[in-house]
């Protein structure tokens, strides 16, 4: 797919749909169930609270990836970042450069907000995830700290 006219955007309720039809391939790619109804609400409310930055990715009119960002802060550096939770291109638009330029598009509006980090995790087994931001000079963490998690939809 040489040549792409790639536009990229921020999403809104005009096209928070084409999102939700990405969002939920992106999580059928980690093995969730489809679910097109759970997609289009989660990414309505994201949207509609202001909860999350979401960047939509074109190709000749054809919505072909996105990326989406919530707001935080690190309270040891006191600054702002931004967690980069999801990127997802569609597999017909793969290995064309679609999430470098996401992630580069991305970069810029974050120093543009004045963050001062771009946080994120991935999977041990996506590696051409993370030969991409590592190739984007994003530096592997979490060999300084354990994450956890606390479930609070269980044991109630």
């Amino acid at each position: 797919m040489k040549n792409m006219k790639l536009e990229i955007t921020k999403a809104d309720l005009s096209n928070h749909e084409a999102v939700a039809r990405l969002f939920d391939l992106y999580r059928q790619f980690y093995k969730c169930p489809p679910d097109l109804k759970l997609a289009t609400q989660f990414i309505r409310k994201r949207i509609e609270r202001n909860e999350s930055t979401i960047f939509l990715a074109k190709n000749e009119g054809k919505e072909c990836g996105f990326v989406q960002l919530y707001p935080s802060f690190c309270s040891v550096d006191a600054v702002k970042i931004f967690i980069l939770y999801d990127l997802y291109v569609d597999a017909p638009f793969r290995r064309s450069g679609v999430a470098r330029k996401l992630m580069t598009y991305t970069t810029s509006w974050a120093r543009a907000q004045e963050a001062a980090r771009l946080d994120l995790l991935t999977a041990k087994t996506n590696v051409k995830a993370q030969t991409l931001y590592e190739e984007l000079e994003y530096k592997r963490v979490l060999e300084d700290f354990f994450a956890y998690s606390l479930n609070l939809s269980e044991g109630e």
